[in-house]
């Protein structure tokens, strides 16, 4: 990959951001062989090979200008005022037609394999072969060096792929409300996440989708309604997946063309130089990468899914192809935040236990499984390198109980993880109806009674339980107090734990119930209440004003519980 110069002055205009473009993915990798060279492929068909099909993205009619992301827009070296010109707003709702020069006038969409809890699936698409499953509404249109690292832009619901499976391949409002905030949510809670750049609405254009009717507490949507489209433009160091490794190794181990070995090898390739070219020396024998890389993306990936417990995120639909290669966040669909706490919080109708809350780091080896069998096929008769490979798979739960245990000791502000401490506040939490995200907020004061905890239960536990809630309580601040014995000084110990815990713990979460709101508004071209979230979600481990405590540090108002859209959603989107 060619360098590009690195962004000295806020870049204004889009001739300037074009100067700044470069097309790795483009250039190293191979286009499907039946596609066209200008992009013009929206029809649904099989693609049997290729690692791209380009493909142009279709406009929104009469976009409106919602939000951008500010902190984002600092790191590319983009001045805000960039989001305001007229050729952005063509190019981040889906125009390429007018495009600098040197832009490729068409994106490109990507194939991948469909996983589930570590089991391959090929006729669930529509032609029984599993040759139909990719990016159905995601297309790629930028890839950029800014500041010095590189950087994939993608839109989100801007139509049809080839791999639209006869969707209609736009997003509506309320999803493309819902990635645009989250994503920069999950950044500013130390999340490794794809970013959110931009985010534009049609006038006019709308998709119907089977929804729930206001007030409704039905578990599956009832009727279909009329939805509003929108293009959300999300960020990444690149966007490749398990599942795409994934695809390339079945090709490759089933022997479905000439050229199916070659191609896993120059996708893995081309992840190694996109997302670890930092850790890993592309000088070693090819075979030695490959067993670096997998302990990577190991550390990477445990660290990613216990971080996402630590903040209360439960992924919804944690298939293979929403398990990004490079270790971060990806594709916020059907996810959710614990609020009241529940081992098996699962906020999306179709996910099952198996990818909710306290499953994730289960759901996590599977795909990890599934990765590594996928680059097998490029080890074929190096025993050596595929014996260490399958030991670093083996390793696999080691390493995540590890991440949970460091968590755990992190969140709770001890020096060393202690099992049945926290096994018994896990207890506890589920007999009393604890919001998990208050409480553990309201534990970082390193309380000395049970006074500031209750502020997190929903309704007050029997004396029996209480009793025992003090019990654990006072085990607990006899820890903290150990720990801060053996630093020295003792109160300035606590207090420093305390700070700590706050940095661990955050105050202001994601809460469905105050999103929905919001993406209501917009739909009737009041975009405040989304400005104001950005605000609030992009500080979370901050105290802020007594205003905003009071409308967002609050329990979950009990009509919530089980209305339709808020406690629980369908992947409609």
């Amino acid at each position: 990959m060619k360098k590009v110069m690195e962004v000295t002055e806020r870049i204004k205009t889009l001739d300037e951001f074009a100067k700044h473009v470069d097309y790795s993915l483009l250039n190293t990798l191979t286009p499907d062989p039946q596609s066209t060279s200008d992009g013009s492929d929206h029809d649904p068909r099989q693609v049997f090979s290729g690692h791209y099909v380009p493909v142009t993205p279709t406009p929104l009619t009469a976009p409106t200008y919602i939000a951008h992301s500010e902190t984002l827009f600092a790191e590319l070296g983009l001045d805000n005022e960039l989001a305001a010109t007229e050729a952005f707003t063509r190019l981040f709702s889906g125009d390429m037609s007018d495009v600098p020069a040197s832009m490729q006038p068409f994106g490109w969409a990507t194939g991948y394999a469909l996983s589930i809890y570590g089991t391959e699936y090929t006729e669930q698409c529509p032609f029984r072969t599993g040759n139909g499953y990719g990016d159905g509404r995601a297309i790629s249109i930028v890839e950029a060096v800014l500041n010095g690292k590189r950087w994939e832009m993608q839109l989100k619901g801007a139509g049809r792929t080839p791999y639209c499976r006869g969707a209609d391949g736009r997003a509506v409002l309320r999803s493309s409300v819902r990635e645009f905030l989250v994503q920069e949510h999950m950044h500013a809670l130390g999340i490794p996440t794809s970013r959110s750049l931009s985010l534009f609405m049609s006038e006019s254009d709308t998709v119907d989708r089977p929804w729930y009717r206001e007030g409704s507490h039905s578990y599956e949507p009832e009727v279909m309604v009329e939805n509003i489209t929108a293009i959300s433009t999300r960020v990444a160091p690149s966007f490749l997946r398990v599942g795409q490794i994934e695809l390339f190794a079945r090709r490759a181990r089933c022997n479905e063309h000439s050229e199916a070995l070659n191609e896993l090898k120059a996708i893995v390739k081309h992840l190694i130089e996109r997302e670890y070219s930092s850790e890993i020396d592309t000088n070693t024998p090819f075979e030695e990468q490959l067993v670096t890389l997998a302990e990577l993306f190991r550390n990477r990936l445990t660290r990613l899914v216990s971080g996402w417990v630590r903040v209360g995120y439960c992924q919804g639909n944690f298939n293979s192809d929403n398990c990004a290669a490079g270790g971060f966040t990806l594709d916020y669909g059907p996810f959710g935040f614990c609020e009241f706490f529940e081992a098996d919080y699962q906020p999306w109708t179709g996910g099952g236990r198996h990818f909710s809350f306290l499953n994730q780091p289960i759901a996590a080896q599977k795909n990890f499984d599934m990765f590594c069998r996928s680059l097998m096929p490029l080890l074929e008769g190096k025993s050596e390198h595929l014996s260490k490979l399958n030991d670093i798979n083996d390793g696999f739960s080691g390493v995540m109980e590890q991440a949970m245990e460091s968590m755990w000791a992190e969140k709770l502000g001890l020096t060393h993880y202690d099992h049945d401490l926290l096994i018994k506040l896990l207890q506890l939490m589920l007999r009393t109806g604890v919001d998990y995200s208050m409480f553990f907020r309201e534990l970082s004061s390193v309380p000395k009674n049970m006074a500031s905890l209750t502020k997190s239960f929903y309704y007050p536990p029997k004396e029996d339980a209480m009793k025992e809630w003090e019990a654990w309580l006072q085990t607990w601040r006899e820890r903290i107090e150990k720990d801060a014995e053996a630093q020295g000084d003792k109160a300035n110990a606590i207090a420093a734990t305390a700070k700590n815990m706050r940095k661990a713990n955050p105050k202001f979460t994601w809460r469905e119930w105050l999103i929905v709101p919001a993406y209501k508004a917009a739909e009737k071209g009041d975009f405040s209440q989304i400005h104001a979230l950005q605000k609030t979600l992009t500080a979370p481990y901050d105290e802020q004003s007594e205003e905003i405590e009071n409308k967002y540090y609050q329990l979950r108002p009990l009509e919530f519980f089980s209305a339709g859209g808020v406690a629980h959603y369908s992947c409609s989107s």
